[in-house]
């Protein structure tokens, strides 16, 4: 299966995220929909660790999110879920996820990709990446 996330991306930010038991569904793996909940998890984590506040006048906010699952995971277990950024707009940017178990480190059990809009909390309007942003893509 070809990836969804393009070659020439460099490894931006890293998160671990445990597999809870009740992650799973009735067919016994993590339910897709959680896999959303791990990204909207690694989000914040990122612009904490980058010292980006998402609170206040400005935040981001998520427009698109999209998932490849590629192979089933189970509780017990621990995910590693790498990001990479990409295409800068004014006020947006491409992020992409690959995620792995540690019980298969180096096979990806899903890939996915989100498009992350700035927008003004007083209007709800798009507005410029802060500049601490636009300083991830120099």
């Amino acid at each position: 299966m070809k990836s969804i996330i393009p070659d020439n991306l460099t490894l931006f930010y890293t998160s671990n995220i445990p597999v809870r038991w009740g992650d799973m569904d009735a067919f016994g793996h993590v339910n897709n929909t959680l896999y959303f909940r791990y990204f909207e998890e690694v989000r914040p984590q990122l612009f904490y660790e980058k010292n980006i506040p998402i609170d206040g006048d400005n935040h981001p906010v998520l427009v698109s999110i999209g998932c490849t699952f590629m192979a089933p995971v189970f509780y017990p277990d621990n995910l590693r879920i790498e990001s990479y950024i990409s295409e800068p707009g004014r006020s947006s940017f491409m992020m992409y996820y690959r995620v792995f178990t540690q019980s298969n480190a180096e096979t990806p059990s899903a890939e996915a990709y989100s498009k992350i809009v700035w927008v003004s909390h007083h209007n709800g309007k798009s507005i410029p990446l802060p500049d601490k942003v636009r300083s991830w893509f120099d």
